[in-house]
């Protein structure tokens, strides 16, 4: 019987347990976007979990949004990195680096080079974000030249790169919550009338060619990415060829033979049972807000093969071993999810932390 325990192949490696830590920004990065002091402990604290996912992480300049987020394309970064990798390493932990490219979700304040924001289109989201001076909209961004696009999918191939010399097992592509990928898949974002724009075939070719260049540089065994079909978040809106468009990139996506596609469903179940069926992969699935009562019910319906979790694995660094024992999770503190201290990050009590206690 296949449960959440069992070994999983994903990619050129077999996972320990069906458990993924989702990827969760924490805005707790250096200035220059190394990652911070803790991360390392913060990271292998969870390394029970059959893979991590770290937070969002900006290929270059241009892909950074918010303030203190991370980057993977600096000697300062692949050191960064390096002393996480090793940490979850030493725990017996598998870790991919997620490359986050914010796209028009940024605001130049929160820059490196404080330059204007790219997207596929000059079509402002009019998300509110935190800035050094307060908060205030995203500005509208400058649409990406055809010379753009090709450089922004080179950023990627460097960022993925950079991971592994950093110690990564592999990169996971975000492609998924407003952000730049799929910036390029939803009309509301995306009016180009070049090969980039228009058809569903086109929309979804930025996507399937930064997912090419970097298995082409690291190798599609240990590259992933990750999609939200439906997201309507800050301005997207993919319309009703979406499921349609979700369908053509899943099949293209198989054919190059990544290591997992990562899903945040947002409940459309006909497109997903879909997409299962055209993945032929290991498919990992993520249900927001999911209950403690069907945590496994993906893994034993066999419509997943990996569960990832965010905020229960951020309140709770042994997570395997609570659900084992079927014992009690902590609550995350919501107060502490983005910057601040290690309080809320690196100090959440395991069982045993709490019985000594």
């Amino acid at each position: 019987m296949t449960t959440l325990f069992t070994p999983v192949p994903v990619g050129r490696y077999t996972l320990a347990n069906r458990l993924a830590m989702a990827p969760m920004t924490r805005s707790r990065a250096q200035f220059d976007g190394t990652p911070g002091a803790s991360a390392a402990t913060y990271y292998a604290q969870r390394a029970s979990l059959g893979l991590i996912v770290s937070e969002g992480t900006q290929p270059s300049d241009d892909g950074q949004g918010y303030l203190m987020t991370p980057g993977i394309y600096t000697d300062a970064h692949v050191a960064g990195w390096r002393a996480v990798s090793d940490a979850v390493h030493a725990q017996g932990g598998r870790l991919f680096i997620q490359l986050m490219h914010a796209g028009r979700l940024s605001h130049p304040d929160n820059t490196p080079h404080h330059r204007q924001a790219v997207a596929p289109s000059a079509i402002g989201s009019g998300a509110q974000m935190f800035t050094p001076t307060g908060l205030q909209t995203a500005p509208v961004p400058r649409a990406l030249s055809l010379e753009d696009i090709g450089q922004t999918i080179a950023d990627f191939r460097h960022a993925a790169r950079r991971a592994i010399e950093a110690g990564a097992d592999g990169v996971e592509i975000h492609g998924a919550n407003a952000y730049l990928v799929q910036q390029f898949f939803a009309p509301s974002s995306n009016t180009r009338t070049d090969a980039y724009g228009g058809s569903i075939e086109n929309r979804a070719r930025f996507a399937i060619e930064v997912a090419q260049a970097i298995a082409d540089e690291i190798g599609a065994d240990r590259t992933a990415i990750r999609l939200s079909p439906g997201t309507t978040l800050w301005g997207i809106d993919e319309g009703p060829e979406g499921p349609a468009l979700y369908r053509h990139l899943v099949a293209e996506l198989d054919k190059l033979g990544l290591a997992y596609l990562h899903v945040m469903h947002q409940g459309n179940d006909a497109l997903l049972a879909d997409l299962r069926k055209l993945w032929r992969g290991t498919l990992m699935l993520n249900r927001p807000g999911r209950p403690r009562e069907q945590i496994g019910a993906d893994i034993a319906s066999g419509l997943a093969d990996v569960e990832s979790y965010g905020q229960m694995v951020l309140a709770n660094p042994d997570f395997v071993s609570r659900l084992k024992a079927d014992a009690p999770m902590n609550v995350a503190d919501r107060n502490s999810f983005f910057g601040g201290t290690d309080a809320g990050y690196i100090d959440y009590p395991t069982l045993e932390g709490r019985a000594v206690a």
